[in-house]
């Protein structure tokens, strides 16, 4: 019996896709290859790295638990409430993730620096100075990271059968109660995929956060900007950092897997 067309690999686009593989392996291949796996205990026990790792693992966790503060009512304001302007709304929040990151650093510098459009007052009230800071590499990334959480849970929204909460509001619930007992349950599957993807996008956060927040050990150098400073003068620990945000990366996605794409 004859396998349908659709079946058979076509020898050229397989080639084609071969390649487009090579493009993603090769560096990756490349990075391992250079791994100094004799002094690898070493190097990542070394007072750089761990500084950066627990200034990412911290302001990662930190810019998640915002975004998920504010991108949830975010994404249910752009799936459920019509209103003028939404696909603008739409767009601003979605603009980091096409936005090159620097310019986004920039833009946050010229809004929340020292003598920018809301820092220079919140300064002159409150005493608080974001950039070069702690909270600066929070804001960075939770500017950067949010869009994914804010995409993946609106999808959740969308996609929900609303007949599950309006069965709750005939039987008596309120609105908050339907919205934590029902919707949010509901959307469970695309509210993790989003907690993820944004936590994975905050950790590896480098264009920004340099830009905003500066490249200060101990104070606001995370694991990416470790390895940037680290290319020049100490090669080892930069490979032995990027094997660390490779290995989270790739574990983030497999994780994920499908889920991501079901929920869009």
């Amino acid at each position: 019996m004859r396998r349908p067309v659709g079946e058979r690999p076509l020898i050229p686009l397989v080639v084609l896709a071969c390649m487009g593989l090579a493009v993603f392996a090769v560096p990756l291949v490349g990075l391992i290859s250079r791994v100094p796996w004799s002094t690898l205990p070493t190097v990542l026990t070394g007072e750089v790295v761990t500084d950066a790792l627990r200034l990412s693992v911290v302001t990662s966790l930190a810019a998640t638990a915002i975004s998920l503060a504010l991108g949830v009512p975010l994404a249910w304001l752009l799936a459920r409430v019509e209103f003028p302007g939404r696909s603008l709304v739409r767009g601003v929040v979605l603009l980091p993730l096409v936005l090159p990151p620097v310019v986004g650093g920039a833009a946050l510098l010229f809004a929340l620096g020292r003598r920018g459009v809301v820092g220079e007052p919140l300064a002159e009230a409150t005493g608080l100075v974001l950039p070069f800071s702690i909270w600066g590499v929070v804001l960075a990334a939770t500017f950067v990271a949010m869009p994914f959480l804010v995409i993946t849970v609106e999808g959740g929204f969308r996609n929900l059968d609303r007949r599950y909460e309006g069965a709750a509001s005939s039987l008596g619930a309120g609105r908050w109660t339907v919205m934590r007992q029902v919707t949010l349950p509901m959307i469970g599957p695309s509210l993790l995929a989003g907690v993820v993807l944004t936590w994975a996008r905050a950790f590896g956060e480098f264009g920004a956060t340099v830009t905003f927040a500066g490249n200060l050990q101990g104070r606001t150098q995370t694991l990416p900007l470790a390895v940037f400073v680290a290319l020049e003068s100490d090669r080892p620990t930069a490979i032995a950092i990027s094997l660390i945000m490779v290995v989270v990366s790739l574990l983030v996605l497999i994780a994920l897997r499908e889920r991501w794409r079901r929920v869009l």
